[in-house]
């Protein structure tokens, strides 16, 4: 006969194996299936251009230092210091075995925009893909082609130096599920089309929220101070906030538009430090982007 302690016990080791079966569910790799993929459409590589300096790609994947031809070089290498360890940027060129010469457009789709690597592991979301989760799968189709026109570069970049327990990938899991989403950061009503063009590129290919939106002891980003500023990522100096009611609340929308598009403040000053590359990356896209991204600036909720 079944003691009620060995029932139990029975019970207690099936509902912490129900838990643990719950929480690998959650918190497991969820990548867009291949067929997602398929009606893509034939790439725009002009457009492939745009997005790539939206996205700042040049700014992580470049050598540091680097300028001109010598940026569309993405042989990774920079390190990334955080709370959390240094994070070393990799590869992302055209090269096969060093860089995502070989992977597919689901391969670098599911990159992008779920965070999950070629053969299911997740990504560090030191790679922005909490903003790149909002990207149109036209773009990040252009996008993809795009990249494979630049050089390729053999460097093999240095692998992570996380402290335990953040050097455990599958504890990514657990950030996703917290902190994961591509819902919009803001709601905005009465947006007309400008405004949602500028959210789209903001909220999207711009990540600007990743530096300009302060975060909690897990990286998460604390949603209800979007865009307001607060102590750099990297550890050093702080991110100014960029919302009305901040340092560049007094900006007329042209103000802002001129700013991304020359680097010059209406006061005839010039951006400074991680915004100078930033700014030289919104300086390729055209002016009704520009004007966009001033006009949701001026939409979204004074902080």
């Amino acid at each position: 006969m079944v003691s009620r302690r060995s029932r139990t016990a029975a019970f207690g080791l099936a509902a912490i194996a129900v838990a643990a079966i719950g929480a690998w569910q959650l918190t497991s790799p969820d990548p867009r299936p291949q067929d997602y993929w398929a009606d893509a459409g034939k790439p725009d590589i002009a457009n492939g251009e745009r997005v790539f300096w939206a996205g700042g790609c040049a700014s992580c994947h470049a050598a540091p230092g680097a300028t001109g031809d010598a940026l569309k070089v993405l042989a990774g290498g920079r390190a990334l210091t955080s709370p959390f360890g240094t994070f070393h940027i990799p590869n992302i060129s055209a090269d096969p075995q060093a860089g995502i010469g070989s992977w597919t457009l689901a391969d670098f789709g599911n990159a992008m925009i779920r965070g999950v690597a070629p053969g299911g592991t997740h990504l560090y979301p030191s790679f922005p893909y909490g903003s790149y989760a909002r990207l149109s799968k036209r773009d990040v189709n252009d996008l993809f082609f795009y990249l494979k026109t630049l050089p390729a570069s053999s460097y093999l970049a240095l692998p992570h130096e996380l402290r335990f327990p953040f050097n455990i990938r599958m504890a990514v899991g657990f950030w996703k599920f917290l902190y994961f989403d591509d819902r919009p950061r803001v709601e905005l009503t009465s947006a007309d089309d400008r405004v949602k063009r500028g959210q789209y590129l903001v909220e999207g290919p711009g990540h600007c929220g990743e530096c300009h939106t302060p975060r909690n002891a897990l990286g998460g980003f604390e949603k209800d101070k979007w865009l307001a500023g607060g102590p750099s990522p990297e550890g050093k100096g702080s991110i100014p906030d960029i919302t009305p009611g901040g340092e560049i609340g007094s900006w007329s929308e042209g103000d802002l538009a001129n700013y991304l598009e020359t680097g010059f403040t209406p006061d005839f000053d010039s951006a400074g430090g991680a915004m100078v590359e930033v700014q030289q990356n919104m300086a390729h896209l055209p002016k009704a982007d520009l004007e966009a991204i001033a006009a949701y600036l001026k939409a979204v909720p004074a902080r």
